[in-house]
């Protein structure tokens, strides 16, 4: 079977189609109509992603992703509703969302847009450890520290500091930042950008000297890390 996909979503029709064509392009797929559901299914089975119905019968999609990520749980998620509001997709993608897909859809749409999130969030890691000055991430182990203290990203989170470590000394325009970290460019994803290097700078931020770099009109980048302060060469007085 090839990756993981959890389908929550209580209208039959559409869960039908989605799981009927995810399955067809190579895709373990469950399914829950149920907020509770999927939680029980998403903690006993570690699906690779989330395709999750905000709006459910016994509570919502964003209340399931907030457990998902308090648990720890790290499968992507994707949200589909017919909430296209800019605060609800804002509001979706701050819990921890990697996508935000409106009703009504296309299912090849759907299909691609899960391929383009499994790919930056399960790539196969380089196994190496980038550092920028006191930060530190490793890929093989997904982790991420700053001033040797852990820091939690998302997958979205975590592959964009990833990204800009990779191209350190360099400022990447918006557009080259979500061909390589989002891996598609819609009307819907022109703030996202922006959103997430809010998330980034708001965590990593306290933990040491402002990180990010904004050249306004231009794109983003990281900040040219401080050197070490040299050692006293004369140490302590006598």
């Amino acid at each position: 079977m090839g990756e993981s996909v959890l389908v929550v979503e209580d209208d039959p029709g559409i869960a039908d189609i989605l799981q009927i064509t995810l399955r067809f392009h190579g895709f373990d797929v469950r399914a829950a109509t149920t907020a509770r559901r999927a939680l029980e299914l998403a903690r006993a089975q570690a699906p690779d992603l989330v395709l999750l119905d905000v709006m459910l019968p016994d509570g919502s999609g964003w209340q399931v992703c907030r457990e998902l990520r308090a648990y720890g749980d790290e499968p992507a998620v994707i949200f589909l509703t017919a909430r296209d509001a800019p605060a609800d997709v804002l509001g979706g993608l701050a819990l921890g969302g990697d996508d935000y897909i409106t009703k009504p859809f296309n299912v090849d749409e759907v299909v691609a847009r899960v391929r383009a999130v499994l790919r930056r969030t399960r790539g196969t890691p380089a196994g190496g450890v980038l550092r920028h000055g006191d930060v530190e991430l490793d890929e093989a182990t997904f982790t991420v520290r700053r001033g040797g203290a852990p820091v939690e990203l998302t997958p979205t989170e975590y592959n964009l500091l990833r990204h800009l470590m990779r191209n350190a000394g360099r400022i990447l325009t918006k557009e080259q930042l979500l061909r390589n970290v989002w891996q598609f460019d819609t009307a819907v994803e022109s703030t996202v950008v922006e959103t997430y290097i809010s998330y980034l700078r708001r965590k990593l931020d306290p933990l040491g000297p402002p990180l990010i770099e904004t050249r306004r009109g231009v794109g983003y980048g990281l900040r040219a890390a401080e050197p070490a302060a040299p050692p006293d060469p004369g140490g302590p007085p006598p």
